[in-house]
């Protein structure tokens, strides 16, 4: 259903999804976005104090002493030597920035219509989408600048309730997409089974994505949104997963929803300080598989503030470094 931005760090000089140094990581504009009038002023580390979901949450969930599944070894030979690839960074990529961008509104941010329809690459998936309205401004960043995905994310922070819309555009004084989904941080309560969201798996899409913010502390609670390549993925899905796409993996692939988690073995001292704290978090909180796309590519926020040079060192991690947890 939806393709991620692929790039290469190798060829980047730059490469990052939004940001604005010290002033709008998450957007294109450094001010806060009003598109509808709003005077709240707003900034991406704003989402630094919500609690994103509730601590038991599989996002959140500690799996470091979870089982490993049987067939773990034969499920990853296929792409065993296949390096980590961080989908984020700094700078632009074919005149966009790269990664997926998301803006911070506030309570009394207007909301607007949201037409569900399909393009010339994918359907119409408004009888798997909440209706809305959305809180999200007209001048909102758009992955990719409108192509690819065009993923919009937008975060209201004074009710901590997240808004997502997948093949974004915006017509008027309204946005069109192909689909839409709403999540209540405080809620444990999953999409309709056999639901889309504005990822493939009916995820939430902002909770996996690396962040500056968090690894600038120093650490990161939850899980990360990786990507396999339709082969290696099993037609079907498992909690919190809630949607299939027709995927090819057979009998030893892994279906949306499943997660990887580094092996504790793995020695990452010698990596940047920003680098640890990513696989720290790949170690305790793993990788959960959301959506079709390039083998192991991880999802992130842009930010002017991230190393190109540090991140590219991820890719000395190879899938062949990680387990799958059983499912």
């Amino acid at each position: 259903m939806k393709n991620i931005l692929f790039i290469s760090l190798l060829l980047l000089a730059a490469c990052s999804k939004k940001t604005s140094s010290g002033s709008n990581p998450g957007g294109d504009d450094p001010k806060a976005p009003d598109g509808g009038g709003s005077a709240c002023q707003t900034q991406p580390s704003d989402v630094n104090s919500l609690s994103i979901f509730p601590a038991d949450n599989s996002w959140n969930q500690d799996i470091s002493n979870a089982e490993i599944d049987a067939n773990s070894t034969q499920i990853l030979t296929p792409y065993a030597g296949t390096g980590l690839h961080p989908d984020f960074g700094s700078g632009l990529w074919d005149g966009a920035p790269i990664g997926i961008p998301f803006v911070v509104v506030c309570g009394s941010q207007p909301k607007l219509s949201v037409v569900y329809r399909k393009n010339g690459y994918d359907g119409n998936y408004g009888d798997e989408s909440d209706p809305g309205p959305y809180p999200i401004p007209l001048n909102a960043p758009i992955e990719g600048k409108g192509s690819g995905d065009a993923h919009v994310i937008a975060v209201d922070k004074d009710n901590g309730v997240l808004y997502e819309l997948y093949n974004a555009s915006v017509n008027g004084d309204h946005w069109e997409a192909s689909s839409g989904a709403i999540f209540h941080f405080n809620s444990n309560a999953l999409r309709p089974d056999g639901w889309t969201s504005g990822d493939a798996a009916g995820l939430p899409i902002f909770p996996g994505l690396v962040r500056y913010d968090e690894v600038a502390r120093g650490t990161i609670t939850h899980a990360l949104r990786f990507t396999l390549a339709k082969s290696h993925v099993k037609p079907g899905h498992i909690s919190p997963a809630r949607h299939d796409v027709n995927s090819t993996g057979g009998q030893y692939s892994i279906p949306f929803g499943a997660k990887l988690r580094l092996k504790a073995s793995v020695d990452i001292s010698g990596y940047p300080t920003t680098v640890q704290t990513i696989l720290k978090a790949m170690k305790k909180y793993g990788l959960i598989l959301a959506d079709i796309g390039s083998d192991m590519y991880v999802s992130g926020a842009p930010d002017e503030r991230w190393n190109n040079d540090d991140l590219s060192k991820l890719g000395k991690i190879k899938a062949s470094d990680f387990e799958v947890v059983k499912f």
